[in-house]
C-alpha cells in the first residue's frame, strides 16, 4: 500500500569545500604540486604568477565571500560580485606561499640507460636468426624489475605463436634463456632466487669457497635460507670455517641483478619534507616547506571579459551564448577562489597541527633521543587544536619532517603507552628504541631470543611479555634468532 507523509531528519553532510579541503589535507607536498598544476589545466581562471610581490599577499586574507546567489541567479549574473576593484583588489586574487627573499635551486638529474634496454642492446649484438631475436626479446620482455623472468616457458610457446606468429618449442626457448642468462648483470633472467644466486657464482673463479657455495645452493637450499649450518655441514662433510668462507662468498652476491641499473636512478628520488624544524640556541622554529607551492592567482583575462559584460548588461539586446560564457566564466571564479581558500586553509592546519606535535614532544625535538618520546596519539593533538581526529590523520598522512638530527615520518611519532615498573606512561617507541640496541650489541654468532630480550627489558624496569616483545621486534622487520645467526 502506498501512502505519502511528511519526515524530518537531520543529517550532515559536507560541502564541496570541505570535500576539496580534506582532500588537501592528506596529500603531501610534492603530490601537491602536481593537484595544483592539475587545477590550473582544469580550470583556465586559475593561473600562476610570475610577478606577485609577497609583500601585498601577507596584508590580506583571501575574500570568499561574493558569491551569494542561489541557484535561480544564474540568467542573471551580478558582475559587480565579481569585479569591483574596490571590493577585490588584486592582490586579494592571489596565493602567495614563497617569500621574495627565498632561494630557488634546481637539481640536475642523470639519465640513465634503462635495465630493459641494456639487456636488448646486448641482444642486438649477438648474431641470432630473425625468430630467435624475437624470442629473446620476448624472454626480456617478460623480466620484472629485480631481472626475474616470471612467465611460464610453456605460456611463452603459446604467445609466441599467437602474438608474433612463430612456431617454436620449448627447448628452443630454453637455449635463448640460457643466452640471455648470460648477459650483464649476472644472474639476470633467473626463475628463482636459488637459480640466480647459482648463476653468478658460476662466473666467479672456481675457488674451492665457491665451489662449495654451488653445492650449498644446489643440494642445500632451503637449510640455507633457514641457517640451519649443523645439517649443511653434516651433508656436504665440510668443516665450519670451510662453510663460513662459503657464505661469505653467497652473501657478497646480488639477489636483484635488475637492481644494478636502477641504483642511479634510485639515489636520485628525494623526500620532501612538509615542515622543517630548527634549533636555534634552544629555541625550535618551526616553517613549512612551501618552496613546491606556485603562487597562484585569477586570471585578469577572464575577469575583464565579465568587466566587458557588464558594461553592456543593461543594454536591451542580450546574446544567449555571451550569457552561458558568463556564467561558466562565474562557475570557474568560484572554483578558482575555493582552491585559492583550500590552500591557504590546508597550509593553516598543517602548521598549527605540527605547531601542537612540537609543543607535545618539545624534549625530544630538541635532543633527538627517541627515549624522550612521549606517548601520544592523535587524540592528543585533536585537543590541543579543536580538530577532528580524522583530521588530524589526514595531516601526518604520508608527511615528512625535517630536523637538526634527520627527516621523519609524521606518523611515527605517534605511539601507544605502557606503563613501567615505576607506574609512568611511557612511548611503545621507546621500548622498540631499546629492543633495537640491544639486538645492534648483541653477539652475531648467539643472538639473542626473544625470552633474554623479555628478561632484559625487565631488567631495564620494563615489565612487557614475551609475545609482546615478539610483536615489536616484527614490527621492527627483525627476524628471528636463528634467522639473524651469523657463522
Amino acid at each position: 500500500m502506498l501512502n505519502q507523509r511528511l519526515q524530518q531528519k537531520l543529517l550532515q553532510k559536507l560541502s564541496p569545500q570541505q570535500i576539496l579541503l580534506m582532500k588537501l589535507l592528506q596529500i603531501p607536498s610534492m603530490a601537491l604540486e602536481q593537484r595544483i598544476k592539475q587545477e590550473i589545466e582544469e580550470n583556465p581562471v586559475l593561473e600562476i604568477d610570475e610577478e606577485y610581490d609577497q609583500n601585498d599577499s601577507d596584508s590580506d586574507d583571501y575574500d570568499t565571500d561574493k558569491d551569494k546567489n542561489d541557484d535561480n541567479s544564474q540568467n542573471d549574473v551580478d558582475i559587480n560580485d565579481y569585479l569591483s576593484d574596490d571590493d577585490i583588489p588584486s592582490y586579494r586574487l592571489n596565493a602567495g606561499n614563497t617569500s621574495a627573499s627565498d632561494e630557488h635551486k634546481e637539481m640536475p638529474m642523470t639519465a640513465d640507460t634503462g635495465f630493459l634496454e641494456a639487456l636488448l642492446t646486448q641482444l642486438d649484438l649477438k648474431d641470432f636468426p630473425a625468430h630467435k631475436r624475437i624470442i629473446g626479446t620476448t624472454i626480456i620482455g617478460n623480466l620484472d624489475e629485480a631481472g626475474y623472468l616470471q612467465r611460464d616457458l610453456n605460456a611463452m610457446v603459446d604467445d609466441l605463436a599467437f602474438t608474433q606468429g612463430i612456431t617454436t618449442n620449448l627447448a628452443e626457448i630454453e637455449q635463448m634463456l640460457k643466452e640471455v642468462q648470460s648477459f650483464e648483470p649476472a644472474g639476470v633472467a633467473a626463475r628463482t632466487l636459488q637459480e640466480c644466486l647459482i648463476l653468478q657464482l658460476r662466473r666467479a673463479d672456481p675457488s674451492p669457497s665457491v665451489k662449495l657455495a654451488i653445492t650449498i645452493l644446489d643440494r642445500c637450499f632451503d637449510d640455507f635460507s633457514k641457517k640451519h649450518y649443523e645439517k649443511i655441514m653434516k651433508r656436504t662433510h665440510s668443516e665450519e670455517e670451510d662453510l663460513r668462507d662459503a657464505i661469505n662468498e653467497i652473501l657478497k652476491l646480488n639477489p636483484k641483478p635488475g637492481s644494478a641499473f636502477s641504483a642511479s636512478t634510485a639515489g636520485n628520488q628525494y623526500v620532501i619534507p612538509d615542515f622543517i624544524i630548527e634549533n636555534k640556541d634552544g629555541v625550535l622554529e618551526l616553517t613549512l616547506n612551501q618552496r613546491n607551492m606556485p603562487e597562484l592567482r585569477l586570471s585578469r583575462t577572464y575577469t575583464e571579459m565579465l568587466e566587458s559584460y557588464g558594461e553592456n548588461k543593461h543594454k536591451k539586446e542580450k546574446n544567449d551564448s555571451q550569457r552561458d560564457a558568463v556564467v561558466f566564466i562565474k562557475q570557474k571564479i568560484d572554483s578558482a577562489r575555493w582552491f585559492i581558500e583550500a590552500i591557504k586553509q590546508r597550509q593553516d592546519t598543517l602548521y598549527v597541527t605540527m605547531k601542537a606535535i612540537v609543543d607535545y614532544q618539545h624534549k625530544y625535538f630538541l635532543e633527538g633521543d627517541e627515549t624522550m618520546l612521549r606517548p601520544m596519539i592523535l587524540k592528543d593533538i585533536a585537543e590541543r587544536v579543536g580538530l577532528d581526529i580524522s583530521t588530524i590523520s589526514r595531516v601526518a598522512n604520508s608527511k615528512y619532517v625535517q630536523t637538526p638530527f634527520g627527516t621523519f615520518l609524521l606518523k611515527s611519532f605517534f605511539s601507544e603507552s605502557i606503563q613501567n615498573d615505576q607506574g609512568e606512561e611511557i612511548s611503545t617507541r621507546e621500548i622498540k628504541k631499546i629492543l633495537s640496541d640491544c639486538i645492534v650489541a648483541e653477539e652475531k654468532n648467539k643472538p639473542l631470543t626473544d625470552e633474554e630480550l623479555t628478561l632484559i627489558l625487565k631488567q631495564k624496569g620494563y615489565p612487557i611479555a614475551r609475545r609482546t616483545v615478539a610483536k615489536y621486534r616484527e614490527l621492527l622487520n627483525i627476524p628471528v634468532a636463528r634467522l639473524r645467526k651469523v657463522m
